[in-house]
């Protein structure tokens, strides 16, 4: 630990990391510097990464840990390494053979790094330790001098944050349902949005904004019970997707009970992903999907288009089940359908949707990155 002597560590800045390959190793610049006038007999480093990211190897002087996402933070992984040695003032040092790599999953990711004279050990919510086994890490020396825009919290901790962007994309998803009863009937809707992947998408921040699903049910319906999403016009539902990320292969069900009131010829409604940026979703034909009613008796139908996807139908005796999401951070999407007698006012009450908007408000203001959020060991 620091002593009275002034001594204390800077890291130097890392610049955005850009152009990564999905399944390729990178380095990181990471450099650092004791500032005092005394040398320091020990120091830890710690790597902080987001789950589209990893190490290459774990050597022997390092433990893992891997951490659930909790308080709107993301899941991540942390490896910190003891350096046994000196490290002299005013030497600029690196550590070697920590090497970091991309997932398949990687595209938006972010890459934490913390020097300290002290063991502040890993993040809350970590799994148990794991010991590396590939050979100790060590610390070199690399020309230059003390670190210009370095980060310092404390004399005896700094901590520096970059965001690393992988050449990826993911398949932003929606689709609709057939449905069939006759005038009186109440029936159930399902429509779903997935992530078709490969990558996950980490919403906050970075280019992508919280992208929703604008859901529209069929003319001559009525919502008898909805998902907790906003309500901007009549039989028109905006559910929020996530609030701070989107991961691989999540899948989103928004589940309705529709009394059907009267026949409407050519109603139908849609389900559709709203004209946010999204750089990364290339494919635009799955981004809306139709929801065809098909009313007995009445030669009513919704169309002849393609609903994206297989509905639930029933009468009056059917039952319909909360909406279900995969994924730790689907919000404002599923789970237990609000009632009302009628169609249902706009709720904006569900428990995710503030976090939502305030993702959306954090984005917007252009505010640092999620993982800044820590809660370090208290120091020795």
């Amino acid at each position: 630990m620091a002593d009275d002597s002034g001594a204390g560590l800077v890291l130097g800045s890392i610049a955005p990391i850009s152009g990564v390959q999905p399944g390729r190793n990178f380095e990181a610049p990471v450099t650092f510097s004791n500032t005092g006038t005394q040398a320091l007999e020990k120091v830890w480093l710690r790597y902080t990464v987001t789950k589209g990211l990893d190490y290459v190897d774990v050597p022997s002087n390092c433990v893992r840990w891997d951490i659930g996402s909790y308080d709107e933070l993301p899941a991540r992984t942390q490896m910190t390494c003891e350096f046994d040695q000196a490290v002299e003032p005013g030497v600029l040092y690196a550590p070697e053979k920590l090497t970091l790599k991309a997932l398949d999953r990687a595209l938006y990711d972010d890459l934490d790094v913390a020097v300290g004279d002290y063991d502040f050990g890993p993040d809350e919510g970590a799994s148990r330790p794991v010991r590396g086994t590939a050979p100790a890490a060590k610390l070199v020396e690399r020309p230059g001098s003390v670190p210009t825009g370095s980060s310092s919290v404390s004399p005896g901790y700094a901590e520096v944050r970059a965001r690393v962007n992988a050449v990826n994309t993911a398949d932003f998803q929606v689709s609709g349902a057939r449905l069939e009863g006759r005038v009186g009937d109440t029936v159930d809707l399902q429509v779903k949005f997935t992530n078709a992947g490969p990558a996950w998408v980490l919403v906050v921040p970075g280019p992508p904004v919280p992208t929703r699903v604008l859901i529209k049910i069929p003319s001559g319906t009525t919502a008898v019970k909805a998902p907790p999403c906003e309500k901007p016009a009549a039989g028109t539902y905006d559910c929020y997707i996530a609030q701070g990320w989107v991961d691989e292969d999540q899948v989103n069900t928004y589940s309705f009970k529709l009394k059907i009131d009267k026949a409407v010829a050519g109603a139908q409604g849609s389900v559709a992903l709203t004209a946010d940026s999204r750089p990364y979703d290339v494919n635009k034909a799955n981004d809306k999907a139709d929801i065809l009613l098909d009313v007995e008796g009445s030669g009513s139908t919704g169309g002849s288009g393609s609903a994206g996807g297989s509905g639930s139908t029933g009468g009056g005796g059917a039952t319909g089940g909360s909406g279900t999401t995969a994924g730790s951070s689907a919000t404002g999407s599923s789970g237990s359908a609000s009632s009302t007698g009628g169609d249902l006012a706009a709720t904006g009450s569900g428990p995710a949707l503030p976090l939502a908007g305030a993702a959306a408000a954090v984005v917007a203001a252009g505010a640092g990155t999620v993982l800044l959020v820590r809660r370090r060991g208290v120091r020795r």
